[in-house]
């Protein structure tokens, strides 16, 4: 904490922005369900705790808002995530309170984004948990959409692998904590750049955000943060598992998840191994390696768990025997029983940029964290070390 004196709170217009029609739906509002009484009503301008002074919105999800804050007395910029007043909050601030207790110079330490501060407030109607973040830049999914083809090439894929890998083993190997919701929507670029905050302070000074009025509460439009390059922090915590304690709970992204999760067998530490996996061909392919949706276009695990036998090969008949639910699928003998057709697919078939060694090498790499028993998964730190990823150290000619 500094030790100057706290800033003077900002003055931030009100007027000169544009008001929306109040029948237009904003932001937050376009949410499923949404109920406004469950959000905080943020007001641009308003200070926080005494010291976190709200320069713009970030973001928005079904869960929280995220804005962008001037802290006063650090003499800094932050974020505040503002959650719901029904969210489920209990996971995610006890896992960021268990790593704060977490000793280690492990190195991936610097790829995960960790908590600076944390309160409550109490809004109209009820109570809110706030948590203080350092700001960070867009997302992979995002930067993905903004390359060339709306893939990353591999000399920007494998450090961003790299750095993602490095936070997973940090959580594994020192925090004993699993993610469970490894995706490119929550690895966020770092700001190499600071003077964009102050910058975004004074667009909203000179050029305020349209927003809207209704009710009790003023919806603003986001304004996000420019684009920057520095590297690639992973964030988001909501759904953390403690990885010492036993789970068997459905978690990830349906199409990520594991296929330990889908039969419902316990699940452990290398379910992230596959979400990595899941990662990496996200960004560097067009589509989804599973898309697990069936004639109707909904998710379906049968689907998911028959392409999965077609990339991956039929289970081994002990990692079926795991859980009786497996008979849904397969019979005694590990034979499928058709509740969803095998596609004529394989990973060579599916991954269409990369030919030859140089594409075998790549696959290989992905197999390896493809297994069907988690055991055989690699751990993070092995994935690093790969072969595929150590060629990226290397060879100055990626594509």
């Amino acid at each position: 904490m500094s030790s100057q004196r706290p800033l003077e709170p900002q003055i931030f217009p009100s007027t000169g922005f544009e008001l929306i029609d109040p029948s237009v739906l904003l932001e937050e509002e376009t949410i499923p369900n949404y109920m406004p009484q469950r959000f905080y009503p943020v007001r641009i301008g308003q200070i926080f705790n005494q010291q976190y002074q709200v320069v713009g919105k970030l973001g928005y999800g079904a869960s929280s808002t995220v804005w962008l804050c001037r802290d006063l007395v650090g003499h800094d910029y932050v974020t505040l995530k503002i959650y719901t007043n029904s969210s489920r909050t209990q996971r995610e601030l006890p896992i960021y309170k268990h790593l704060e207790k977490v000793q280690s110079n492990h190195a991936g330490r610097q790829c995960l984004r960790f908590l600076l501060d944390s309160f409550e407030v109490t809004g109209p109607d009820g109570v809110h948990i706030c948590l203080i973040h350092q700001p960070l830049g867009m997302s992979l999914y995002e930067l993905k959409m903004r390359a060339r083809g709306k893939v990353f090439s591999k000399d920007v894929l494998r450090p961003a692998i790299r750095q993602l890998l490095a936070a997973v083993d940090y959580l594994h190997k020192e925090a004993h904590i699993i993610h469970t919701d490894l995706q490119p929507n929550n690895v966020l670029m770092g700001i190499d750049d600071t003077s964009v905050f102050t910058e975004y302070e004074n667009d909203e000074l000179e050029h305020p955000v349209p927003r809207k009025v209704v009710a009790d509460r003023t919806i603003y439009l986001s304004r996000p943060l420019p684009f920057t390059f520095g590297p690639p922090v992973l964030c988001d915590l909501g759904e953390a598992r403690l990885g010492d304690e036993e789970h068997q709970d459905d978690i990830m992204p349906d199409v990520y998840r594991a296929p330990e999760v889908i039969i419902g067998m316990k699940w452990g530490y290398k379910v992230d191994i596959w979400n990595v996996a899941m990662v990496v061909w996200d960004l560097f392919e067009p589509d989804h390696l599973f898309k697990a949706r069936n004639s109707k276009g909904q998710y379906d695990d049968a689907y998911h768990l028959a392409q999965m036998v077609a990339v991956l090969g039929p289970p081994p008949l002990d990692f079926i025997k795991r859980s009786t639910n497996s008979l849904k699928y397969w019979d005694e003998n590990g034979d499928w029983r058709g509740l969803a057709p095998i596609p004529p697919i394989s990973l060579e078939t599916l991954e269409q940029r990369l030919t030859g060694d140089d594409q075998e090498r790549f696959l290989h790499f992905l197999r390896q964290m493809l297994c069907w028993k988690p055991e055989e998964r690699p751990t993070a730190e092995e994935a690093i070390f790969a072969p595929w990823m150590m060629e990226g150290l290397f060879d100055s000619s990626d594509g």
